[in-house]
């Protein structure tokens, strides 16, 4: 049976995780982080990232959503394989064009949410890659250990430091390590030449059918059972350090301006 918990906007309407919430007198939301996934070739692990993160803050209780902008909708998929013994996450369909109403109004975020994670296309242009990552709190870059991919994420660095416009704010991208196996030639190259990108290198996922278990089930590693499931969850600590951090200095920037703004007013 499917548990796609679709997010529709409606004006005025609380989702219904969100009303709940308020009903029994749950704690403010806390600010949302906006993390999005790209890479501009295909088959690099996006949607691997993108559903384990979102499972990850679910099961912390975040209020969570996953928007899949990517038409072949994995993602989205993965959540319908998610059954309602796990904590829920929205589905916010980024790819479905719809006449009825505005793109912006489409891809607007449920109140409420706390972590949005984007999972985006391949082959983005220049124009869709600044829609995509105007607004991103964190950009993750996922990448395999191979000469081919290793030369396409070079590229994609690339198209978003110019493309996009991130120049001034590399400190909000990092690369995370996919499908590794850490004692291996290509994967020191990989290493080395992350390091010479001069952007955090956040986190190394090995190589294991784990991934594909939780994948079929719904799930994401944190809430995997089996064997070795524990070990692979180690993996993501530094990823999620990396984008609390992150978090938290979005968050004393936004305050040390608001901060700013009170100090200019009271004076004027």
């Amino acid at each position: 049976m499917l548990n796609l918990n679709l997010w529709v906007p409606k004006p005025l309407k609380l989702p219904a995780q969100q009303a709940e919430s308020t009903a029994s007198g749950a704690q403010m939301p806390r600010p949302l982080l906006r993390i999005v996934i790209l890479n501009t070739k295909g088959g690099c692990g996006k949607s691997t990232l993108a559903t384990n993160l979102a499972a990850y803050y679910a099961s912390h209780d975040y209020r969570t959503a996953l928007l899949d902008a990517d038409p072949q909708a994995s993602s989205l998929h993965w959540l319908q394989n998610r059954d309602g013994a796990h904590k829920a996450i929205t589905a916010i369909n980024g790819a479905d064009r719809s006449l009825r109403v505005t793109r912006s109004f489409q891809l607007r975020v449920p109140p409420g949410i706390e972590r949005l994670i984007v999972d985006t296309p391949a082959a983005l242009d220049s124009a869709r890659l600044q829609d995509m990552t105007r607004d991103a709190d964190a950009i993750l870059i996922p990448v395999l250990p191979s000469d081919i991919d290793i030369h396409a994420v070079s590229r994609c660095v690339a198209e978003l430091l110019l493309a996009g416009r991130v120049e001034q704010r590399r400190e909000r991208v990092a690369v995370i390590a996919n499908r590794v196996k850490k004692n291996t030639l290509v994967y020191t190259k990989l290493q080395r030449f992350l390091s010479s990108l001069g952007i955090t290198f956040a986190a190394s996922l090995r190589d294991t059918q784990n991934y594909v278990h939780a994948s079929e089930w719904g799930l994401g590693i944190h809430e995997l059972e089996a064997h070795g499931a524990d070990q692979d969850a180690l993996d993501w600590e530094p990823l999620v350090q990396w984008l609390e951090r992150r978090h938290a200095q979005t968050d004393a920037a936004v305050a040390a301006i608001a901060s700013a703004q009170t100090a200019t007013q009271s004076t004027d």
